[in-house]
């Protein structure tokens, strides 16, 4: 039998796949890394305004959804944030905590695109990029790669190419074909970490197009109290973008726009200044423009001191558990993640290898585990590729 030229493929120089090849090169594997795009870690280098959210230090496994959510426990617990972290230290890349335990370069994304490519380079990676990948196929034990005009074999396949989220950026579906060509199922990959969209009676929401406010968004039993953007097609901000992972088409979001008000401070409100509109009385707590949209839907017309206490109870109420019925997303153009993926019924958790054929790997975006905003889904990338490159 023809040796094979690298012990292992890499599929996809993302976060995951630089950190997989990286680790495995470093343990005496010969590996090659492979990528379509024209340089390696396009995604981290737009992450974070350009500041690469490279993780979150709460980056625990319940802050991240699955069909199964205990996968993600073994590879989150190998590979921390304090281990990134030490990384990034080592070498000399300054960085900042910004709000939740999200950090961030106090430079540019490019020093962690270059501390991988450092990295892989100590672990004698071969990269190659700006070629397609044309074929992919397994027989006699060895994967074979074709890209470009040339063509490699090796005893270990990873796919690390991600889901179809930031099409631009030339993101795509391949690993799932990949997947399933192998005999692996794949979990119906959507939209996450994405704005909605409105319509219908929540059309007049649309006209506040760049308000934004603190608030506590809900879908389903997932809650997150951080800001809301109205939009010119509906809904975003970071409290929206989380709730999108967790919302499904047709089900309601329900919006407390006043969380950290006291109970009964419509009334309070009332009795402090009683010759105020309801407009006035939001205005205090919300932004105008907002506070005006509200009042008008609550339909309160006159001076507070005009209003029962009941009604204004009711309103309070309506403020609290104000429900919008989203028509879709914006879709993958605007994704920044992908929920669903690579079954992980079929990979181990521990080397995430798939259980049906051995020397196929699978990590980071392509497999169907998705973390929270704010630096998350790096983590995840960096301790599923440091397990598979642990393994190969």
């Amino acid at each position: 039998m023809t040796a094979p030229d690298y012990d292992a493929i890499v599929l996809g120089a993302g976060a995951a796949g630089l950190m997989c090849a990286a680790t495995a090169g470093q343990r005496g594997r010969r590996v090659l890394l492979l990528d379509h795009a024209d340089q390696v870690g396009k995604k981290i280098l737009i992450s974070g305004g350009g500041r690469c959210n490279f993780t979150n230090i709460h980056a625990v496994p319940d802050r991240f959804l699955s069909a199964n959510p205990h996968f993600a426990k073994s590879a989150l617990a190998r590979y921390t944030p304090a281990d990134f972290v030490a990384l990034v230290d080592a070498h000399g890349i300054a960085w900042h905590e910004k709000t939740l335990g999200q950090l961030f370069c106090d430079g540019s994304a490019k020093a962690i695109v270059a501390m991988l490519l450092d990295e892989a380079a100590k672990g004698g990676v071969d990269v190659r990029c700006g070629e397609p990948l044309r074929e992919v196929a397994h027989a006699d034990g060895l994967f074979r790669v074709a890209f470009g005009d040339r063509r490699f074999t090796a005893r270990n396949l990873v796919l690390a190419t991600g889901g179809p989220s930031i099409p631009k950026m030339g993101a795509t579906g391949f690993a799932y074909d990949l997947a399933r060509q192998f005999g692996l199922k794949v979990v119906e990959p959507r939209p996450a970490l994405v704005p909605l969209t409105l319509g219908g009676d929540d059309l007049l929401f649309r006209e506040l197009s760049g308000v934004a406010t603190p608030v506590e968004a809900r879908a389903g039993k997932a809650a997150f109290r951080e800001a809301a953007l109205f939009t010119h097609r509906g809904l975003s901000g970071p409290a929206i973008l989380q709730i999108s992972s967790y919302w499904r088409h047709g089900e309601p979001v329900t919006i407390d726009f006043a969380p950290d008000a006291a109970p009964g401070w419509l009334v309070a409100a009332k009795r402090a200044r009683p010759r105020a509109t309801l407009a006035a009385a939001l205005g205090s707590a919300l932004p105008d423009r907002l506070a005006q949209v509200l009042a008008e839907r609550l339909a309160l017309p006159g001076e507070m001191g005009a209003q029962t206490d009941r009604k204004l109870a009711d309103a309070e109420a309506a403020l609290r558990r104000w429900t919008f019925r989203p028509n879709g997303t914006e879709g993958f153009a605007k994704a920044e993640v992908t929920v669903g993926g690579i079954a992980t019924a079929g990979l181990s958790s521990q080397t995430m290898m798939a259980k049906s054929l051995p020397g196929l790997y699978a990590v980071g975006e392509a497999v169907d585990v998705t973390g929270w905003l704010g630096g998350y889904n790096f983590q995840w990338a960096w301790a599923s590729g440091y397990a598979a490159g642990q393994a190969l």
